[in-house]
């Protein structure tokens, strides 16, 4: 285990119960970390914690919707009760509200519902763990972006990012400035915050037509959930390195 933190270390991984989420949850599980799996759906999130348990995991649900006020505040006494206190967030769950989405045909509503799960849930769960997290000996935040929210990429002479749903990828260069401004704001704490792509990974969010697996795309978030205290933080991250802004 890294410095500072214990076998017992406790993280919760919101959008845990499929996909890159649930191989998240899987990773931190097999070092040893109590993980909390954050979902909506009851169902899936009972499947995902029971198959977790069976592969040897301290795993327990969390009932959580990320654009519920209310759902958020009982998540954080859950954890509090049930684990004692947060080490790391996960910030993983997200939608991209369908395809085709243009600038000019997109639906303003699709926005809005885009931008409530993919940053103002961000918001809403990184404010109510943080008084866990600031009483972590070794707090982590890790935002799962995407480098199609970066505004360098998508600027660059022939680099081509694809047919991008314009409100995910708006919403993921949203997250990335909001990642920015916590770290200013919490630039007194020990906590490291980072955003991390997971690169172009097969998942029901594309229609299963990524290149890379679950497995593969959680590999970031596992690597910056466990940074050493002296480690970066404020940066965005892909597994070849830094991703530009």
């Amino acid at each position: 285990m890294i410095d500072g933190m214990s076998e017992r270390t406790i993280a919760l991984v919101t959008g845990a119960n499929k996909g890159i989420g649930y191989e998240i949850a899987a990773g931190l599980g097999a070092l040893g970390w109590r993980i909390g799996v954050g979902a909506r759906d009851r169902q899936r999130r009972d499947t995902a914690v029971e198959k977790l348990r069976t592969a040897g995991t301290d795993a327990f649900g969390v009932p959580l919707d990320v654009t519920d006020d209310a759902s958020v505040a009982a998540a954080a006494e859950l954890i509090a009760g049930h684990a004692g206190g947060l080490d790391v967030l996960v910030n993983n769950a997200a939608i991209t509200g369908g395809v085709p989405q243009t600038p000019t045909t997109v639906d303003p509503a699709t926005v809005r519902a885009v931008v409530e799960t993919n940053v103002i849930g961000v918001i809403r769960v990184t404010n109510a763990m943080l008084p866990m997290l600031r009483d972590s000996a070794s707090p982590r935040i890790v935002n799962m972006s995407s480098s199609v929210g970066s505004l360098a990429l998508q600027t660059t002479p022939g680099i081509d990012m694809g047919p991008v749903p314009a409100a995910y990828l708006a919403s993921k260069a949203f997250l990335n400035a909001l990642t920015i401004q916590y770290v200013k704001e919490l630039g007194d704490t020990d906590i490291l915050i980072n955003s991390g792509c997971p690169g172009f990974t097969a998942t029901d969010l594309n229609g299963f037509q990524g290149v890379r697996t679950p497995q593969q795309g959680a590999a970031i978030a596992i690597h910056l959930a466990t940074l050493p205290d002296d480690g970066p933080t404020g940066g965005f991250f892909d597994d070849a390195g830094t991703v530009p802004w």
